[in-house]
C-alpha cells in the first residue's frame, strides 16, 4: 500500500515510516506540517494518508483540515486521523463524510501496532475506522448535552430545512415566512448549539453536521 505520513513530531513520523516499510508498504513521503502534506498528496495521491490533528505553525487544527481538505479534492485517497483525545466537532466531519476510506485513531493506539495496522489497511480497503474511544465519547456527550433539546419548534423546522440544503429563502417559501425572521432564528440556532463564525468554516454546514451529529 501506497502510504504517506504528516506528524510533526520526528521520533513518531521516523518511527511510523520504520514501522510501515517493515509490514512491506511504500512510504512516499513523511512530512512534518499540513502544507507539505497537500502538496505531497497532490504529487502523488497515495491510497492511505496518516495524519496527526495537530501541526505547525498553531499546533491547533491544520492537520484535520487538511485531511478534510484531502478527503473533497482526492476522495480516493483514504485518510487515517491522529490525535492525542477527541475533537468532537472533527471527528463528527469524518464520518458524516461520505464514500468510506476514513479513520479517527486516538495515539494511544499507535502503540497497540497490530490495531494501528488493521486500522489502516481497513482505510486504505475503502472501509471505516474508528476508536472504539472517539465513538463511547461522543455518544456520551451526545446524550449527555444535546442542544437540539433547547431549540424551539419553530427554530427545529429551519433546521429541518437547513439539513435539507434550502436557502434562508427557499426556507421562507416553505414554511411561509419573511426572510428575515428567518434569517432571525438561523442566528438563534447557530447560538444555541454554540456554533461561532470562524473564519474558513461554513456556520451553516457545521450546524447540519451538529444536527446529524446528534
Amino acid at each position: 500500500m501506497r502510504v504517506m505520513i504528516a506528524e510533526d513530531s520526528a521520533l513518531l513520523r521516523e518511527g511510523l515510516v520504520r514501522l510501515l516499510a517493515d509490514e512491506g508498504h511504500d512510504v512516499l513521503a513523511a512530512v512534518g506540517d499540513a502544507k507539505a502534506l497537500l502538496g505531497a498528496v497532490a504529487r502523488e495521491q497515495p491510497d492511505v494518508v496518516v495524519a496527526d490533528v495537530r501541526m505547525p505553525p498553531t499546533h491547533t487544527d491544520e492537520g484535520i483540515v487538511a485531511a478534510l481538505k484531502i478527503r473533497k479534492l482526492w476522495p480516493q485517497v483514504g485518510v487515517l486521523v491522529l490525535s492525542q483525545y477527541v475533537e468532537r466537532r472533527h471527528a463528527v466531519e469524518l464520518i458524516a463524510g461520505e464514500g468510506g476510506r476514513v479513520g479517527y485513531l486516538l495515539k494511544d493506539r499507535v502503540a497497540q501496532v497490530g490495531e494501528f495496522l488493521d486500522a489502516l489497511e481497513r482505510v486504505g480497503a475503502g472501509g471505516a475506522a474508528f476508536d472504539p474511544e472517539v465513538v463511547r465519547q461522543l455518544l456520551a456527550r451526545g446524550a449527555r448535552t444535546d442542544p437540539l433539546t433547547t431549540l424551539t419548534p419553530r427554530e427545529r423546522d429551519v433546521l429541518d430545512a437547513m439539513a435539507e440544503g434550502l436557502t434562508n429563502t427557499g426556507t421562507s417559501a416553505r414554511l411561509r415566512m419573511s426572510v428575515s425572521a428567518v434569517e432571525k432564528h438561523v442566528a438563534s440556532i447557530f447560538g444555541k448549539l454554540g456554533i461561532a463564525e470562524t473564519e474558513g468554516y461554513s456556520r451553516r454546514v457545521l450546524a447540519v453536521l451538529r444536527y446529524l451529529g446528534t
